[in-house]
């Protein structure tokens, strides 16, 4: 059978792109216009595609913006005699196998498409917040929510974010900008949804309701979502995941954003604990989390733009940076004043918002085009691995300090992991393009 022109002629620009940057003269523009015709870039078939991502991504990354609504629920009402820390572990794990298990999407992705991932992941994400609806005990909770649903809401979040990249090349960024905002708008809609269902219908029907309309959106997800390309089946085989890793590029920036993912959740998770200890206006502090969320939606819809404009990688060591020094330089110093925690609080959700964008792009850009869902899978599982642990260390850094108010130890640990994260991307841009000015 004949190879289809498409990814034929994608394979030898990754080669001639591979080989030029080496040996060219001129300053290399990396994923750029040679290849851009092979992509429709639009039409109603690839808006339909951004439209259904964006609904998936809204009742799957969105539902895990609210895990503190969870939290507080489980501490107050079934879980009481739990401690906040066994309570956690049950979010905790939900974002890792959400996000981790990418790694197993992503690769059948690649073999089979989308449809199959949309079609099972559904039912089985609806049906696991339908058993949470129903569970009492811890062991019950923790079956239903942080397996079951987060294996469905899995499937069906990576194999919606990925199948955008069959269809938008240059505005890549851009389109993931647009689809991530949908999780964004949920972190901001579903706390104050949930928090006024459960005061009117309780947590069992305010489960459900989130059960039903979560199903009508993946079945818009459904319909929509679809790869412009013929899968190309292959057995699995552990060299699939060993081969990208063999690359330092993406060596390089899997570990950038395995730093940046092990700070990026103790702002989100500890910011309104901190705020309370320190004495700062206790009429802000509810706040403060949807200050965070709200302008990450900003920040991903920005530099989504930004990033197809200026270059991934200079975009996504920017806001790395910049997340890192405001840590530092703003929360550590200004844990007791007000108009510093505001303001924290917004340069946080520029960057963390941002990230959420500007990550999947740089992994897609150095990614063979017939193995972008294994690709992207690796990278998100070690995310993942920085998600699970990286508040466990932070209470952990809390505890370690003689005073109960004193944030210090975990504030430097998540400025520095993001400092970090910007060094291990500007070493990733180095090994591409050296120190050129280039549009990276």
């Amino acid at each position: 059978m004949a190879e289809c022109p498409t990814r034929s002629h994608y394979r030898e620009q990754q080669r001639f792109e591979k080989s030029d940057i080496g040996t060219s003269t001129e300053i290399p523009i990396i994923q750029q216009d040679t290849t851009h015709s092979d992509f429709p870039e639009g039409g109603r078939q690839a808006w339909l595609v951004v439209f259904g991502a964006w609904c998936a991504l809204f009742c799957t990354f969105g539902l895990i913006t609210c895990i503190g609504v969870f939290l507080e629920y489980y501490k107050n009402g079934p879980l009481e005699k739990y401690t906040a820390s066994q309570i956690s572990w049950i979010t905790s794990v939900q974002v890792f196998l959400q996000v981790g298990s990418s790694i197993l999407w992503g690769r059948l992705y690649d073999s089979y498409g989308p449809r199959w991932l949309l079609l099972l992941g559904t039912p089985l994400y609806c049906f696991g917040l339908m058993m949470t609806s129903l569970s009492t005990q811890y062991y019950q909770i923790f079956i239903s929510q942080a397996i079951l649903s987060s294996i469905g809401s899995g499937a069906v979040f990576n194999a919606s974010l990925t199948s955008t990249t069959a269809w938008f090349y240059k505005r890549r960024g851009t389109i993931f900008g647009i689809v991530n905002s949908g999780s964004s708008l949920a972190g901001v809609v579903l706390p104050i949804m949930m928090t006024r269902l459960f005061q009117s219908i309780g947590f069992s029907w305010t489960l459900r309701v989130l059960g039903f309309m979560f199903l009508a959106l993946c079945g818009i997800a459904c319909a929509t979502v679809k790869t412009r390309l013929p899968p190309n089946w292959r057995p699995i085989s552990v060299t699939d995941y060993i081969r990208p890793l063999r690359e330092l590029k993406m060596v390089l920036t899997v570990l950038g954003g395995f730093l940046y993912f092990w700070g990026m959740f103790l702002p989100l998770n500890y910011i309104i604990i901190q705020a309370q200890a320190n004495r700062v206006s206790p009429t802000l502090v509810p706040y403060l989390l949807p200050i965070i969320i709200a302008v990450s939606l900003i920040g991903r819809l920005l530099m989504g733009v930004a990033a197809d404009r200026f270059g991934r990688f200079n975009c996504i060591i920017a806001i790395t940076a910049m997340s890192g020094i405001t840590t530092l330089a703003l929360w550590i110093p200004g844990s007791n004043s007000t108009a510093a925690v505001i303001i924290y609080a917004v340069c946080f959700g520029l960057g963390s918002g941002g990230y959420v964008t500007l990550f999947p792009s740089c992994v897609t850009q150095i990614s063979d085009f017939e193995e972008i869902g294994t690709g992207l899978g690796i990278a998100q599982l070690i995310n993942a691995f920085g998600a699970l642990t990286g508040s466990p260390l932070g209470g952990a850094l809390i505890r370690g300090q003689d005073s109960s108010t004193d944030f210090l130890g975990l504030q430097v640990f998540c400025g520095v992991t993001m400092v970090a994260s910007a060094v291990a991307f500007c070493a990733a841009r180095y090994t591409q393009v050296g120190m050129r000015m280039a549009k990276v």
